[in-house]
């Protein structure tokens, strides 16, 4: 039978959007007005604080779906067709139809539905047993000779049957028949439990409509298909959650704390293409994010907004439900290149301060397993992620429109103090492609014109548990090993310049807070005015520096809760910006991220985790990598995404297996590709010979390394990746593994 959903997917968001505490960004987000209901961006409008697809439900009664039909402009009949977003048409449907299907797309006969054209002309369909959650109710809308289909399980209740939607139906075929049963199986509660992947697929049915991917104008049905099936962040995010919906019930982990808040440490490495400027239009471009603190408040009254992620978990008729809600400011700086060798620099004064926050929504918790056994304390989080779209310069002659695609979220959640609470870390690694946009008003509204940019990016988010009352002596006393990646642009003789490296931090108690002292080895990599790259030079670092809490300015007044900063000499004045960088730390100390933002290290990310005399690199177990790399060569830009791939550890190494997601800047033509997944693969050799037991590994492979550390339970390493491969490209990158198992 048909599950009846509203009421409990109605209960579930609504406590979803309800979770979080703490005077920080997840406030903000509980405080955002919905934007959904009425907003039609079929059309060209744009709003902040909605997700890119916020579908019209105005007018539907309870069981109904609205249904619109956008085709590829060369399919449009003559004075036919209105334009709207990804260069797609809305055109009025010659036939709609509901059908139940299987996973080789077979028509099982007419599904128990009504259709009826509403007063605007739009299609609205009934379903008396409840909207469908399982793809085995498919929607088809023709046009011309042109048919294309959609899941009637859409979370929005707008179905919009386009390439998008028929590319999502097609893969339904990579099922296998066991695995499509189980899905309906888990929506239909044959075995008597509630399930909560049952809402995947609506989730994704509705989030393949926030990408910005224009479709080709002249592209027909079956080539509009295959071009999303070459676009590699979108292909790898269907197919991610694809297989995310057949997670089982058994699997799921469970959050012991009612709602944690984290500290979120936030790094983005981005390659794209701008027009924003007519000196460089056409260039491509290099860009750096950085979370950061955002005033919020008067001089007369100051308060901060501060870079968060709250966590919540609670029992919906016994399902238990993980909730995420994050924003997250951002400062941004980039370079841009043009075809003639021009460089361009933007520093973090030169744009607005931005923010990355994702929707509310539901996640799951899946186990790790040891020898068979399940360690509930060490965990997975799982969820598609939706963006909001944000405004910068709204009351300006210039605001701009920032829209981002969805990505896959696949975090390690580490150990709980004790079973009654939260995990201490939630750290993951994503990819989102996105656009800035030329606006102009519209009466109230503000409607979309040019393509500023396309960007393509990959990050790095490590979220640390946040604790009222933090004492920093907690890492007085203790050795830290450490990695770091950072980049530096400019107008000089050195346009751009990244750095990578390894290290050692001892920490004690000082006269103005905790005393560090350096010790680390980088290599940097970096391209001259002519175009040309450099050789991958090293260097060591000694120079101490002075860490100190970093103190919350919160409703409730000021409080010590994580937050740090990290000053060479002076600790920085309350709420001012320390010399090198502002970070976070995990309550016991064990784990410390920090964003750098000077003009020694330049603006990246410093990870440093507590050494142990008895830490060493795994000799088996499977891990979760992550992480970008920067390569450079003449001629040629590349940011390489690690897509959730895995390192195998044995006695004599490592193997890491994966696929990137790559975009390649073409300097002389000024192309920067779309994202392209391609295999990545290396058998790395342990280097250390079993000598190092401080935590610190290193690995070899030809000319590739990977040098770094592992916590002290082996569940977690940060590397830094080195390689010049004799093809003229220099590359350095940053990634982190977790453990899978």
């Amino acid at each position: 039978m048909q599950f009846k959903s509203s009421l409990l997917l109605f209960l579930v968001l609504s406590l979803m959007t309800a979770c979080g505490g703490g005077d920080d960004a997840i406030d903000e987000v509980r405080k955002r007005p919905n934007a959904f209901a009425g907003n039609n961006p079929s059309e060209n409008g744009f709003s902040s604080g909605s997700t890119g697809d916020s579908g019209n439900t105005s007018g539907l009664e309870d069981n109904e779906v609205r249904v619109t039909l956008e085709v590829p402009a060369g399919l449009v009949r003559e004075s036919e067709g209105e334009p709207t977003r990804r260069n797609l048409h809305i055109v009025q449907a010659d036939r709609v139809r509901a059908f139940h299907s299987n996973r080789s797309l077979q028509d099982l006969g007419k599904a128990s539905a009504s259709i009826r054209t509403d007063d605007n002309g739009s299609t609205i369909i009934r379903f008396p047993g409840g909207q469908p959650l399982a793809p085995d109710v498919i929607i088809e809308a023709q046009y011309g000779n042109a048919t294309l289909q959609a899941p009637a399980a859409d979370a929005d209740r707008h179905i919009r049957v386009n390439p998008f939607s028929e590319y999502l139906v097609r893969q339904l075929q990579n099922y296998s028949p066991t695995e499509f049963q189980s899905l309906l199986n888990c929506v239909n509660e044959v075995d008597q439990s509630l399930c909560l992947n049952k809402y995947v697929w609506s989730t994704l049915a509705d989030q393949v409509h926030d990408f910005e991917i224009d479709i080709p104008g002249g592209a027909s049905v079956d080539a509009a298909v295959s071009y999303l099936g070459e676009r590699g962040d979108f292909a790898s995010y269907v197919a991610a959650m694809a297989d995310y919906a057949l997670l089982q019930e058994k699997a799921s982990g469970e959050i012991s704390a009612s709602s944690a808040d984290y500290n979120s440490v936030f790094m983005g490495l981005e390659l794209g293409h701008t027009f924003a400027e007519s000196p460089y239009s056409g260039a491509g471009q290099w860009g750096v994010r950085l979370g950061r603190e955002q005033a919020t408040g008067t001089e007369d009254a100051p308060a901060y907004l501060y870079p968060g992620l709250t966590l919540a978990s609670f029992d919906i008729f016994n399902i238990q439900v993980a909730s995420l809600g994050t924003q997250i400011p951002y400062s941004r700086t980039t370079l841009a290149q043009t075809d003639s060798n021009d460089f361009f620099s933007r520093d973090s004064d030169d744009w607005l301060l931005n923010t990355h926050s994702s929707a509310p929504g539901p996640a799951t918790r899946s186990a790790l397993t040891e020898d068979a056994v399940t360690v509930d304390r060490h965990t997975r989080l799982l969820a598609g992620r939706a963006l909001y779209q944000t405004i910068t310069g709204r009351n300006t002659d210039t605001p701009i429109g920032w829209t981002r695609n969805p990505y896959f979220m696949d975090a390690y959640t580490g150990a709980a103090e004790s079973a009654s609470s939260a995990p201490d870390r939630a750290l993951t690694g994503y990819f989102s492609a996105g656009k800035a946009i030329a606006l102009e008003p519209n009466g109230d509204d503000l409607r979309r014109r040019d393509d500023l940019e396309a960007h393509y990016l990959s990050v790095m988010e490590l979220n640390l548990l946040r604790q009222k009352g933090f004492d920093a002596e907690v890492l007085n006393g203790h050795t830290y090993n450490t990695v770091f990646f950072s980049t530096r642009f400019s107008d000089s003789s050195t346009p751009v310049q990244a750095e990578a490296g390894t290290g050692t931090w001892q920490i004690s108690a000082g006269s103005e807070g905790s005393s560090v002292a350096v010790d680390e080895t980088f290599t940097t990599l970096s391209r001259d005015s002519s175009g040309a790259v450099g050789g991958l030079s090293t260097g060591t670092g000694t120079a101490p520096r002075v860490l100190t809490p970093r103190m919350s300015l919160l409703s409730s007044g000021e409080e010590s809760n994580g937050w740090l900063n990290l000053d060479k000499n002076t600790p920085a004045e309350p709420f001012n910006r320390p010399d090198l960088g502002v970070g976070a730390s995990t309550p016991d100390g064990s784990l410390l991220a920090f964003n750098l933002a000077n003009q020694i290290n330049g603006n990246g990310l410093l990870i440093a985790g507590k050494a142990a005399v008895s830490a060493k690199a795994p000799t088996s177990g499977r891990y979760r990598v992550q992480g970008f790399i920067m390569g450079m060569e003449l001629g040629a830009n590349r940011l390489m995404h690690l897509d959730n791939g895995v390192l195998e550890f044995s006695e004599t190494g490592v193997d890491l297996d994966t696929k990137v997601l790559t975009v390649a800047h073409d300097v002389a033509s000024s192309r920067v590709s779309t994202p392209v997944s391609e295999p990545f693969s290396y058998d790395f050799h342990n280097t250390d010979s079993g000598t190092v037991s401080d935590g610190q590994v290193s690995f070899s492979s030809g000319s590739a390394s990977l040098k770094g550390f592992v916590t002290e339970d082996r569940k977690q390493l940060f590397l830094v990746y080195e390689d010049n491969p004799g093809t003229g490209e220099k590359r350095l990158g940053l990634l982190m593994a977790t453990l899978l198992h």
